[in-house]
């Protein structure tokens, strides 16, 4: 394909990587105004943000495996379509059971979308020449991550529009990717024969929720030591230990354990949990620190935090343009991840009084690391795996990022706020009393600033600036950690072949049987190319 051919190939796919994003960002400033407008409290308020984080992690390693049995285009578009029915179901809810089933509609959307749209990337661009496209999806990112809370927002305040719109605006984009990818996006058509592993399909979707419903609700619904955490990780575990055996006998598992021998594969997965928990867990917070303990409008927090989106795209973009370049990409590995392990030990410095130059200095630092990294982890697997596990590699490095930001998201959530507790216990002691109304910060909830009294609001602002800190310091051995396991990667040269090259070369190399024991047939429009695998 020519550059102007992929291209208009990307722009369905960065729609639908832009309502994606904007699914789970746009609703953060409006979510309190949602469950107070339909009567719920706080549980629900928890549910209705874990549900699409549990649904998206948990499908994405089934969608990156039916990518590499059934047509591309179509499993987006029907990802896509599942994000517009969840949309309007969540827009149109009365009550928040419905809201919370809307959301889990929208996250197997988000799953579909997350995990496909960079197998569809790997399969029309080579590895030499898909770093300079990296930028753009890293552009889609910046935009979607700051314009979210901002436009959600607005939409709250404004008073014909309300909060179900946060839910409605997604819609146009997605039908307008669906749209785009129909007229540009033009992939030959796979078909063989083949079976889904619905069992270990469901043993792994069980078994990831079960694990993730406790790390999130660890510590806020009940206690890290009780029967609830027991009964989930002992279930989980089991139901993650059936899957591996259940996905070692079959001939279509899921998730095709071979591909961990890969020694890229398995390094780059072990980077990809990492950064997850470094990036995701540490960085959710920063809104909160700069509207608690800076005491700024969530306006002005959203617009905070551009430094670190831009440096992400700046980085994203140069990196990706050199590597095509030069065909070198391990050095931006290794330099992304000693730049954001320096990013997160700088954060690790901050508190309430951090002049905002300095910790525009240190986001922006910790951006740049992230944005020669992330991307370029996946770039690393999907050059060392043959083109037929493509979605499966890819897939599965998305879930395990996304697996990592939902760990580490709970596990410093309750560190953040143990640290308050203790802090704002030490100050209301160094005060010579309690200060009534502030003592909610500690017991998991966020304080009222402007209800405060000075004395009070100096406390809470202090508490949250030093248990920041501590979350940064806490998340700084995890970027370490991804970085001794990048140094472990081998270099090999990119590919000059686009995945469905590759996958043509591997068909015509392996003569008449299919590894799942069928033919293949591979078809662009009405002519018929090279045919079995």
């Amino acid at each position: 394909m020519s550059n102007r051919q992929i291209l208009q190939a990307m722009s369905g796919l960065m729609a639908g990587m832009f309502v994606a994003i904007l699914a789970g960002t746009v609703v953060s400033n409006a979510l309190p105004r949602i469950i107070a407008d339909l009567g719920a409290g706080q549980s629900s308020y928890t549910w209705v943000v874990t549900a699409e984080l549990l649904a998206m992690t948990a499908t994405v390693p089934l969608w990156g495996k039916l990518s590499d049995l059934y047509n591309k285009k179509l499993l987006l578009q029907l990802s896509l379509g599942l994000f517009v029915v969840g949309s309007l179901l969540a827009g149109f809810s009365h009550d928040v059971g419905l809201l919370i089933f809307s959301r889990v509609a929208q996250g197997i959307g988000a799953g579909g979308l997350t995990a496909l749209a960079q197998v569809v990337m790997a399969a029309i661009i080579p590895p030499r020449r898909l770093g300079k496209y990296a930028g753009i999806f890293g552009a889609v990112f910046a935009v979607g991550t700051v314009a979210g809370p901002l436009i959600g927002g607005v939409l709250v305040d404004t008073s014909w529009l309300g909060w179900r719109w946060c839910f409605f605006i997604g819609v146009p984009f997605a039908l307008l990717a669906i749209a785009l990818l129909q007229r540009t996006l033009h992939l030959p058509t796979v078909r063989r024969e083949a079976k889904i592993d619905y069992l270990g399909a469901f043993l792994i979707v069980a078994g990831v929720c079960a694990l993730l419903i406790w790390v999130t609700l660890a510590g806020n619904e009940f206690d890290w030591a009780s029967w609830q955490t027991a009964a989930l990780t002992g279930g989980g575990v089991v139901l993650l230990v059936l899957a591996v055996l259940v996905e070692a006998k079959v001939a279509e598992p899921v998730v095709p354990l071979g591909i961990f021998r890969n020694r890229t594969v398995a390094l780059t997965t072990v980077a990809s949990l990492l950064v997850g928990v470094a990036m995701f867990g540490g960085t959710v917070f920063l809104s909160q620190y700069f509207q608690v303990s800076l005491g700024k409008s969530p306006t002005v927090a959203g617009l905070m935090s551009l430094p670190m989106i831009l440096g992400l795209l700046v980085s994203s973009t140069v990196a990706g343009q050199v590597i095509s370049a030069t065909g070198r990409w391990k050095a931006y590995l290794v330099g992304g991840a000693v730049t954001m392990t320096a990013g997160l030990g700088l954060l690790s410095t901050i508190g309430p009084d951090t002049h905002f130059g300095l910790l525009s200095l240190y986001m922006a630092v910790m951006g740049i690391g992230v944005g020669m990294l992330m991307q370029n982890l996946v770039l690393a697997a999907q050059n060392d795996v043959p083109a037929a596990e493509l979605g499966a590699a890819t897939s599965v490095l998305s879930f395990f990022r996304s697996m990592g930001g939902t760990i580490g998201t709970s596990v410093l959530g309750a560190i953040l706020a143990n640290r308050v507790a203790s802090e704002m216990t030490k100050g209301l002691k160094d005060a010579g009393g309690a200060v009534e109304g502030g003592g909610q910060a500690g017991h998991g909830g966020v304080p009222d600033m402007t209800a405060l009294p000075a004395p009070m609001r100096e406390i809470v602002e202090h508490a949250y600036g030093v248990a920041t800190a501590e979350l940064f310091l806490v998340a700084t051995p995890f970027a370490a950690l991804a970085l001794v396991a990048v140094l472990f990667i081998k270099e090999k040269p990119l590919k000059n072949t686009s995945g469905m090259e590759r996958l043509s070369e591997e068909a015509s190399d392996a003569g008449q049987d299919a590894p799942g024991g069928g033919p293949v047939m591979v078809t662009r429009g009405a002519r018929t190319e090279g045919a079995h695998r």
